[in-house]
């Protein structure tokens, strides 16, 4: 009966639809200015597609906001509170004051000044951080900047010019210079010199007679087979061969009048030296030609030289002869090869031929190889009238050698070499004292020097034929810093350059850039005119770049000749070099010592340079600690006797793994043994810190005892031990307590505490299960005895809800929630 009436009503409720769907296909058919709309299946299945995944996103975005809703209310925040307060605070986006209300309302006018003093606030917070954050990030960008650029200016000013130009010769960079692992990068000219160094640096150590290192360092010289590494040091020897005066200010000594005309003396006596051996070499390399004969002199020599050496072409030589020789060559040899009393020899011989000639000459010889000023004026007036036509080339240069005189003239015809051109060019040189000349006849040697450096250049020696000539050229003119610096671009000629620059620094003899930024080679504010600095400390350091990673041991060595030396920050670059050294080489044991088990220092390397090793160890652990090497600087620390910067570094590295499992050569084991050792050492000898310090360093050693026995099931046993270490709450009587103690702990701890709480719920709630699942008991007072403990365990676990709550510590909310759900289920 009730199916059939069902039926009917269906079937009546169908045909009323059918007549209106007739209905409005009969009215939409009448109306012809609407277009007939024909879709096929697979149109009608992809427009039902799209209105589908309509209402899914809606469904999705809806279902969003109802989990959203339902999480923040489980929180007991109101979302439709939040959202209205929200909107109020929609006008302080811009962090503007808000507009001020009526006078009449009290109220709003003061919540209004509330919210205006708070948005204030928040605005100055903002503007303070922002400002603090744009100066930090400006500082650690210009420090980055200073760094590149000086890795930049070390390897462009290490192979170019003061103008940061290139070599021409191929240099091969310093990286490619770095041999395999585990062997010298020190070739054997650089290990001999190495070899010397040592022994220098252990006499000064020692407190013995300095040595020279000049002879040390010739002496390596002359047991190499290398004429021009000879030719360097004999030139070296001299050079510094100098009456130095005791003092601070090695740019006033290389300027003084009397080291200038040391400077010129020195050279003349090195070039006149040579060249006699030269002569000599010359006529026993042709006895037949040279017919040497009579007793040995170098009146005999000459002559016997003027054999091979005059061509019988030249004209002129006939102003004068001695027994068949050009008298004016006799004197100009005799003068070349240093020996003036030959020269005053020849000139007595032929003196009623040489007229007032024979007077200038013996007031030259008296007078230290100088005229006085009259004397000077006559002989400058007679060759400008007589000499200067003189068709004899010696003639002529043996006046303006004497009388100093037409320095314009550079006498090709007989200096034509380089070593003849600087010979006679410093015999012209005139000092500040020297009132008789005329500007414009007048060679002084800043002048001479500039025109070797600037005006002939490097181009003008053929560099890259004789590479030494233009470094005795520049040398042997008292241009130390310019002959160092281009000997030191050039590979096989660097090593040479770095040791002429230590035996100089030893003397005083080198002017140093003042500041370690300073190029290669350069110029100073306020220095005279063509005087040059060398950066020494730079020279050095690109120096040892090759070989610091395999052979520490010699690179400490040369930086010891940098332990007076200051950078700009007025730190000591021995200090700084040697803590670089250590932590690119991490030789730390070999070169700083180590500790050993009873607490001992075994010396390292370090140890012969100073008796008070703590301020250089210290120095390189804060260097270590600075690039966040944590566990070296340590290690460093406790090397240097400083336990509070010791378990400073090791709790926050203990902080991140004293939660994470145990793993046999895990970064937590190895921590855990290095924290244990010096626990137990500290205790054994006594050794304190500071109190806050040295009790989080404690706790932490604790919690990882406690997490050990977690992880490994023994909660009973981790029980035991968090109970006593009254970290967390387990009544809630002791809640507030453990709360005001947690204020005291430190950031280590506290990071730590959402892995404490959660362990120590887990261990409650795997109590909890282990008590249920002992089944009922028959007895009454057992029975009794697992309903109190029942009723302990849910006691904790709410006081430690309570807790987690309470603490002024932002904690993730997976871990709020993990503590709430474990203590749900144990209700």
């Amino acid at each position: 009966m009730y199916k059939t009436s069902l039926l009917t009503m269906d079937s009546e409720g169908f045909g009323e639809l059918l007549q209106q769907a007739e209905q409005l296909a009969a009215e939409t058919e009448g109306v012809t200015e609407l277009p007939h709309v024909e879709r096929n299946l697979q149109e009608i299945q992809q427009a039902g597609e799209r209105l589908r995944s309509r209402t899914m996103t809606r469904t999705s975005q809806e279902s969003a906001n109802v989990k959203a809703s339902v999480l923040l209310g489980s929180r007991g925040l109101d979302i439709s509170h939040i959202s209205q307060r929200l909107e109020n605070l929609s006008a302080v986006t811009s962090f503007e004051p808000l507009e001020p209300v009526k006078d009449t309302d009290i109220q709003g006018f003061l919540k209004n000044e509330k919210e205006n003093a708070l948005v204030a606030v928040i605005d100055d917070s903002r503007r303070r951080t922002f400002a603090m954050a744009e100066e930090y990030h400006r500082e650690s960008m210009l420090v980055e900047w200073e760094q590149v650029k000086e890795r930049i200016l070390h390897t462009l000013l290490a192979s170019g010019t003061d103008d940061l130009g290139f070599s021409q010769e191929a240099e091969i960079s310093f990286i490619s210079d770095l041999g395999p692992p585990g062997r010298s990068s020190l070739d054997s000219v650089e290990m001999a010199y190495a070899r010397q160094i040592y022994v220098y640096n252990e006499k000064i150590v020692s407190g013995n007679l300095q040595p020279s290192l000049v002879d040390l360092f010739t002496s390596i010289a002359e047991k190499l087979d290398d004429k021009n590494v000879l030719d360097i040091w004999m030139m070296v020897k001299p050079m510094t061969d100098v009456l130095l005066v005791p003092t601070t200010d090695s740019l006033k000594s290389r300027c003084s009048l009397q080291m200038q005309t040391a400077f010129v003396k020195q050279a003349l006596k090195f070039l006149e030296e040579s060249y006699r051996d030269y002569t000599m070499k010359s006529v026993y390399a042709n006895l037949q030609q040279a017919q040497l004969g009579g007793i040995p002199s170098t009146y005999n020599l000459v002559r016997s030289f003027l054999n091979i050496r005059l061509p019988a072409a030249i004209p002129g030589l006939q102003d004068g002869e001695l027994e068949g020789y050009p008298v004016w060559a006799l004197i100009y040899y005799c003068l070349r090869c240093g020996d003036i009393s030959a020269a005053e020899q020849v000139v007595n011989r032929l003196q009623h031929h040489l007229g007032e000639f024979k007077n200038w000459f013996q007031e030259y010889v008296l007078n230290d190889r100088r005229l006085l000023p009259a004397s000077e004026n006559k002989l400058r007036l007679h060759y400008r009238r007589a000499v200067r036509s003189s068709t004899d080339p010696y003639k002529r240069a043996v006046y303006c050698i004497i009388g100093r005189c037409d320095v314009a003239d550079n006498h090709s015809e007989v200096a034509d070499k380089t070593e003849d051109y600087l010979w006679l060019k410093l015999n012209q040189i005139c000092f500040d004292d020297d009132s008789n000349s005329s500007p414009q006849d007048k060679l002084t040697l800043p002048q001479f020097q500039k025109q070797l450096l600037e005006d002939y250049g490097e181009s003008h020696f053929a560099v890259n034929q004789q590479p030494y000539l233009y470094f005795q050229v520049l040398f042997l003119t008292a241009q130390f810093e310019a002959a160092i610096a281009y000997l030191f671009r050039m590979e096989r000629t660097r090593c040479h350059a770095v040791h002429v620059a230590l035996a100089l620094f030893e003397l005083g003899l080198l002017l140093k850039s003042s500041g370690q930024s300073a190029q290669l080679l350069g110029q100073e504010a306020g220095d005279p005119v063509g005087v040059r600095r060398l950066n020494f400390v730079r020279l050095l350091m690109l120096y040892t770049r090759k070989f610091e990673s395999t052979d520490p041991r010699e690179a400490l060595q040369y930086f010891y000749f940098l332990r007076n030396e200051k950078d700009s920050q007025d730190k000591n670059m021995f200090l700084r070099c040697v803590s670089e050294l250590v932590i690119e080489s991490r030789e730390f044991d070999m070169l700083l010592g180590k500790l050993e088990k009873d607490g001992t220092r075994k010396p390292g390397a370090i140890d012969k340079f100073t008796r008070d090793t703590k301020p250089i160890i210290n120095e390189v652990a804060f260097v270590a600690e600075q690039k966040g090497l944590f566990e070296e600087a340590a290690k460093l620390y406790d090397l240097a006797r400083n336990p509070d910067k010791v378990l400073e570094l090791i709790n926050k590295l203990l902080s991140p793994v004293i939660s994470q499992i145990s793993t046999p050569q895990s970064n937590r084991e190895r921590l855990k043994n290095m924290a244990l050792s010096i626990a137990e050492r500290y205790r054994t000898q006594g050794v304190s810190a500071e109190k806050s310090i040295s009790g989080t360093f404690y706790l932490l050693l604790d919690l990882m005892t406690f997490f050990d026995s977690y992880h490994a099931g023994h909660i009973d046993v981790a029980f035991d031990i968090i109970e006593k270490l009254k970290i967390v709450p387990l009544s809630q009587d002791s809640v507030e307590e453990r709360v005001a103690a947690f204020r005291n702990f430190s950031d280590e701890i506290r990071q730590n505490l959402s892995e404490v709480l959660l362990a120590t719920m887990n261990i409650l709630f795997t109590q909890y299960k282990r008590l249920k699942g002992s089944g009922p008991s028959t007895l009454g007072k057992q029975q009794k005895s697992l309903e109190d403990k029942d009723l302990t365990l849910r006691s904790q676990a709410r006081a430690l809800i309570t807790f987690a709550g309470m603490i002024p510590y932002r904690m993730s909310g997976d871990t709020n929630a993990r503590l709430v759900q474990m203590e749900v289920l144990m209700n």
